[in-house]
């Protein structure tokens, strides 16, 4: 069994790297298997296990697969997306309710493009839209949130595991940035009333928004992501926090005890020196942790590093940064095809069926695979097992992109590429 370090760079790129981990199905979703960050399930009442699926990007928005056998994934249903200029990035399930987020793009280069972003805003359908999934092979719309507007791309990504609010990194049509990378803002809605979601309350960074008091937010001078909230979290056992990777603005914890009037608890900015980014903040209660991710969006190792960070969190308005976790040799992937570098974090979904664990980390690093870390000593994580599967078919730049990793209580690890590889159903043997 060969590790990571033992290969030279380029070398065998289509062979599969494994440690403690073991390829159990590979599902390739009817040939449409580039998909985003939404990757949850669902426990149908008829006992089956569906693990809802959101596309990178257009012709698909999101697919079903009864992965009750692990071993035998099986698409149920598959659904297009209304138009090639929008994407559904991300999704969350609770029950039989899936919540489903629309963030219109288009244009050539980069989506970050400010120019690419201005010629997008005002597009449609741009918020998120209400399923009833409990038949999986019929899908059924409740409702639509709708953020459209001069100033909005829509929603990027959602948290929703209380049945009752959605928390949104999203445009809104109200909402006016200094600076167009700045296009997203933290969105609380009420989805009580399924038929009728309604705002509850919002939150961004000081100083962004045309007309704050505050001076503008401080620009990376060479990798300037934005100030907008990306992954966003709320746990059950802290209904009145919220955690957010805020790209450039590093982690944000927020007072969210009235929604109405979400209030700044702490903030901790990598971003200069570092490459910026922060995607993820999962806390971890019970140990006063924190972990971070940061995003690799770069090619080739451009922005390297990018990296995942344990935070000291005892003290709630001072974190410190006390290790990383150890990364795959950027001499031996960095230029392996696409990106490389951090990405997602299990997130400990408080599910019933989804698996948690506050000493061990899983991430998904683009061409270097899922890496799984034992943090039960946070000063000395240490990486405990891997999977790298070979180049799928059809991949644009011969490589893995894995995007998202899912783990549920039978610790079945699912995993997800975001070029064309599709779902990869793991053993993990730690």
């Amino acid at each position: 069994m060969a590790t990571s370090g033992s290969m030279n760079p380029g070398a065998q790129p289509g062979r599969t790297l494994e440690l403690n981990m073991k390829l159990l199905a590979q599902q390739e979703l009817n040939g449409f298997g580039g998909i985003g960050e939404g990757c949850n399930m669902q426990l149908a009442k008829d006992g089956r296990r569906i693990l809802w699926l959101a596309h990178e990007s257009a012709p698909k928005n999101f697919t079903g697969v009864d992965v009750s056998d692990p071993r035998d994934p099986r698409v149920v249903v598959q659904t297009d997306l209304p138009h090639a200029m929008v994407r559904s990035n991300s999704l969350e399930v609770v029950g039989d309710m899936m919540v489903v987020c629309y963030q219109v793009r288009g244009g050539k280069g980069n989506p970050n493009d400010p120019n690419n972003i201005r010629a997008n805003l005002g597009m449609k359908p741009a918020g998120f839209d209400l399923f009833d999934v409990s038949v999986p092979e019929n899908p059924r719309l409740i409702s639509h949130f709708d953020a459209s507007g001069p100033h909005s791309l829509g929603a990027h990504c959602c948290w929703f595991v209380d049945g009752e609010f959605v928390h949104l990194s999203c445009g809104a049509p109200d909402h006016q940035p200094r600076n167009p990378k700045d296009h997203q803002i933290y969105r609380i809605v009420d989805v009580r009333n399924p038929s009728k979601p309604v705002e509850a309350g919002r939150w961004w960074y000081p100083g962004t928004r045309e007309g704050d008091a505050e001076p503008p937010a401080p620009r990376h001078p060479r990798f300037d992501g934005g100030y907008r909230p990306h992954n966003i979290s709320v746990y059950p056992e802290r209904p009145d926090r919220a955690y957010m990777g805020y790209i450039d603005g590093g982690v944000v914890i927020l007072d969210i005890s009235d929604k109405a009037h979400p209030k700044e608890v702490s903030r901790l900015r990598i971003s200069p020196p570092f490459n910026g980014m922060s995607h993820t903040a999962m806390p971890l209660i019970g140990r006063n942790l924190l972990v971070l991710s940061d995003e690799c969006n770069k090619d080739d190792g451009i922005d390297w590093p990018k990296l995942m960070w344990i935070v000291d969190a005892r003290e709630e308005k001072n974190l410190v940064p006390v290790s990383t976790l150890p990364m795959p040799p950027v001499e031996v992937f960095g230029k392996r095809g696409g990106r490389y570098g951090a990405h997602n974090i299990y997130e400990n979904y408080p599910a019933r069926h989804a698996w948690r664990s506050e000493d061990i980390i899983l991430g998904s690093c683009f061409n270097a695979g899922i890496r799984v870390y034992d943090i039960a000593n946070p000063y000395q994580p240490r990486e405990i097992a891997y999977f790298v599967p070979g180049a799928p078919r059809l991949s644009p730049k011969g490589a893995i992109q894995m995007n998202d990793v899912y783990v549920d209580d039978r610790q079945v690890v699912y995993a997800v590429d975001r070029f064309s590889g599709g779902l990869y159903t793991l053993e993990m043997t730690i």
